[in-house]
C-alpha cells in the first residue's frame, strides 16, 4: 500500500519509543488477561488525532490452539478487537467522550488482507474522524504486520455511563 493511503507514514513512529506501556494503557481501558490486546502505545498526536501502538502476538494466546488448529490465524475479531483497545485508549486518555468508559459501539467498513500469525508484531494506527461529546466516537483505523497492511476498517466507540457498569457489577 503506497504510504499516502496510509493514516500514519511508519517512518512517523518509532516501534522501540514507548509511550504508554501495558500499565499506563490500564490506566484507560478497563479489559485484563486475554481481553487485553495491547501491548504498548509508540506515538500519539493531538493535532491529528492520530495514535499508533501495537500488540505483540504470542503462540499462548487464548485462541491459538483452537483456531485453525495446525495454522493459527490470529482472529479477525481480535484484531478489531485490538483496534478498538487502541481507539478506547485514545478517547479516554483525553477525555473526549466525557466521564465514561468508552464500548464497543460498531466495526465499519473492515477488510482483511493478509493473516496475522503468532510472533508478528500487529501494528495499530487509529484517526479519530468524528466526535460528538458525551455520545459517539469514530476512528479510522490500520493493522499492519511488516509495515504490510493487513486490516483497516472503522470503530464505533459509545459513552458507557461508568456508574452503570458499576452497578452491574456489583449485581454479579
Amino acid at each position: 500500500m503506497a504510504s499516502k493511503d496510509l493514516i500514519l507514514d511508519p517512518s512517523e513512529y518509532d516501534l522501540d519509543h514507548v509511550v504508554a506501556d501495558l500499565e499506563e494503557i490500564r490506566r484507560y481501558n478497563r479489559q485484563r488477561f486475554e481481553m487485553e490486546q495491547l501491548t504498548a502505545i509508540v506515538y500519539e498526536d493531538r493535532d491529528r488525532n492520530v495514535c499508533a501502538g501495537y500488540k505483540d502476538v504470542g503462540h499462548d494466546e487464548f485462541w491459538v490452539r483452537g483456531h485453525m488448529p495446525g495454522m493459527p490465524l490470529m482472529p479477525g475479531v481480535v484484531i478489531c478487537e485490538a483496534a478498538a483497545q487502541l481507539c478506547g485508549y485514545y478517547v479516554k486518555k483525553y477525555n473526549l467522550l466525557g466521564d465514561a468508559t468508552i464500548g464497543l459501539g460498531g466495526i465499519d467498513k473492515v477488510r482483511f488482507r493478509d493473516p496475522v500469525l503468532p510472533g508478528c508484531r500487529l501494528v495499530l494506527v487509529a484517526e479519530l474522524t468524528r466526535l460528538r461529546r458525551g455520545v459517539l466516537s469514530i476512528c479510522r483505523f490500520q493493522a499492519l504486520v511488516d509495515q504490510t497492511l493487513v486490516c483497516e476498517g472503522q470503530i464505533r466507540g459509545i459513552a458507557l455511563p461508568d456508574d452503570l457498569l458499576s452497578e452491574a457489577a456489583a449485581q454479579q
